[in-house]
């Protein structure tokens, strides 16, 4: 295909979005307030990220199963879902997670589920591997009944989920990609500029090595005392695109360029195996941001979440406290829900400036705006770093909450309360990492679970539930989430967890 022929299948596939995506604030009027409305709900997790990335984290082909939270979808008697992936789910985890469905036999339910895979486990996205096989995408059109009360949703929207969108004729509910250089850590810096946010001092649009080090002294020039920058990717996720630079030693002005260009290559890398080769040819691809690494005696790393809805309504949705690990506490291992109450207000505010600027420009479904937190005497210093345009670490637990409470999240309190009144809070975690976990099967865990008590109690709406519970046998590695009426129960209760999979697996 010539380039002028490519360049009219991209404007004709584009206009053909935009069409789809003009059918949602139908449907979101008309079918999403009726639970027992008929619909079809197409789940794609495709982590549609750098691969190279994404292979840095440990088992992430089974972060495909985060999404099965949304099987409880099926609680709405005349829904249907899709959900496809790479590999086959096992029937254990679809079953674990269908017998969490309040008031609906599994077996109804199991009748309106869809599960189809690729049988390919190959290191590329689940959306490239659908759209290489033309008989799949065909099985996925006909479980489709009714196209128009049908719709997508997705971990994230590239490109590959608009071809796909495309060639389904359904929209879907997330941001056209056409916006995702908004979400990047370069565009986070502009928007967080534009919305007025305060933000570490620092450099974006940075579009090889040499940028970089010039901004790395640039930064130390106008900081003297700054003692460590973080290096971004513009398209890193989970922290596993950022690396470290520590300013120890170094002269004051004379020299410091020659100095940080003979310490580059030693810059600490959050992912495992990275090298500065590979991480500079990430650069060139990417492009990537500087900015000062925030010190302080007592740090926090709180985010809040917001939604746009298809009608254009703005809402706040969540905000948590991230737990973060790695070397510089740079790699996302779970949250708590919700943030610190001295502070979650105040997140909550500041991100709005955000999410209002997002929305205006025309970005649609959930959205994240991660921040960095300082104790400064009694009071707390923000500073926002990112805005993720997709679903993350923290979604999948607000969502299993809501599935299962019926509550809703107050922004005025910052609290969550069920149907009955009551306050929830959770402790998640996506990284509960073990060797001795590799003895453990899918079935092994739903024993211990039975046996120790360790499932969500409909009667008082509080417990555990698991997820990445493919990624057991292969990788050692859970996912988990612990409800409780505060903070500390669901700690102790996440501690409690903790204690029994380890005297379990030996």
């Amino acid at each position: 295909m010539t380039e002028s022929a490519t360049g009219r299948a991209l404007a004709d596939e584009k206009q053909a979005f935009r069409d789809l995506q003009a059918r949602l604030p139908a449907v979101f009027r008309d079918v999403f307030p009726d639970p027992r409305a008929p619909r079809t709900v197409l789940i794609l997790p495709s982590l549609s990220l750098d691969q190279e990335v994404m292979s840095r984290i440990t088992g992430v082909h089974h972060y495909e199963e985060r999404m099965l939270c949304l099987l409880l979808l099926l609680r709405m008697p005349r829904t249907r879902v899709i959900y496809v992936t790479s590999n086959p789910i096992s029937e254990p985890i679809v079953d674990y997670y269908l017998h969490l469905l309040p008031g609906v036999p599994p077996q109804h339910a199991r009748r309106r589920l869809t599960l189809l895979c690729c049988h390919d486990a190959s290191p590329a996205s689940l959306t490239a591997k659908i759209l290489a096989r033309p008989r799949l995408i065909e099985r996925i059109r006909q479980a489709i009944r009714d196209p128009a009360t049908a719709h997508m949703t997705c971990f994230n929207v590239s490109e590959l989920e608009r071809t796909l969108a495309v060639r389904l004729g359904i929209p879907i509910y997330g941001c056209d990609p056409d916006l995702l250089t908004l979400g990047s850590k370069s565009g986070s810096r502009r928007l967080f500029r534009e919305a007025g946010i305060a933000m570490p001092p620092g450099f974006e649009d940075l579009a090889d090595a040499k940028a970089v080090t010039e901004a790395l002294v640039e930064l130390k020039a106008r900081e003297p005392e700054l003692r460590r920058a973080v290096v971004k990717l513009n398209e890193g996720f989970s922290g596993e695109g950022n690396a470290v630079f520590s300013f120890d030693g170094a002269p004051e002005r004379t020299g410091l360029d020659s100095w940080v260009r003979k310490r580059i290559d030693k810059i600490a890398f959050e992912a495992p195996a990275m090298t500065w080769e590979a991480y500079r040819a990430k650069i060139a691809e990417m492009g990537a941001i500087v900015e000062a690494f925030i010190e302080g005696d007592e740090k926090r790393s709180p985010s809040a979440q917001y939604r746009v809805d298809p009608l254009g309504n703005l809402d706040v949705i969540s905000t948590h406290d991230q737990v973060l690990g790695g070397a510089n506490g740079q790699i996302f291992l779970g949250c708590r829900f919700p943030a610190d109450e001295s502070y979650r207000l105040q997140i909550q505010r500041d991100g709005w400036k955000a999410a209002a600027l997002l929305r205006d420009k025309g970005v649609l479904g959930r959205f994240g705006v991660d921040f960095i937190s300082v104790r400064d005497g009694r009071h707390w210093r923000h500073y926002a770093i990112e805005v993720n345009l997709r679903k993350g670490g923290t979604t999948h637990p607000l969502l299993m909450l809501q599935f299962l409470t019926d509550g809703d999240y107050d922004p005025k309190t910052g609290l969550y309360r069920t149907a009955a009144g009551g306050p929830r809070f959770y402790y998640a975690s996506d990284n509960l990492e073990a060797e001795a976990y590799r003895r453990l099967t899918p079935d092994d865990l739903i024993d211990i679970a039975v046996l120790n008590d360790l499932h969500f109690h409909s009667a008082n709406q509080k417990g555990v539930f698991f997820h990445l519970i493919g990624a057991l046998s292969e990788f050692g590695k859970l996912g988990i989430v612990c409800i409780g009426d505060s903070h500390e129960e669901a700690e102790d209760l996440y501690r409690r967890t903790v204690a029994i999979l380890e005297r379990e697996a030996g």
